[in-house]
């Protein structure tokens, strides 16, 4: 099953991951600069209604909520988020980590 997305949520995922297809959470197989594809065992595809989503129907996805610490942690941030103190060299040495 291959899904397009923004390249908001792709920046998020990576191959072996985890992403959230309608609350069903599966292991990302492929991804593009679009999109990304996953694979479904026969348990998935027989418990679950994705095999009934039709081309160009929207669904939830929902990925690895670490990739989005780690990007606030490193101070990367997108221009949809709003403007945070991030953290630096002298911030870690005032708390004791240097």
């Amino acid at each position: 099953m291959t899904i397009e997305t923004t390249p908001d949520l792709l920046r998020y995922m990576l191959m072996k991951g985890s992403i959230a297809i309608d609350g069903v959470s599966l292991t990302i197989m492929g991804l593009t600069d679009t999109t990304f594809s996953v694979s479904l065992i026969p348990h998935t595809k027989k418990e679950t209604i994705l095999l009934m989503k039709k081309t160009g129907e929207t669904v939830n996805l929902e990925t690895d909520v670490i990739g989005k610490y780690v990007e606030r942690l490193l101070g990367t941030k997108t221009t949809t988020e709003s403007k945070e103190e991030t953290i630096t060299m002298d911030f870690l040495a005032n708390c004791g980590f240097l």
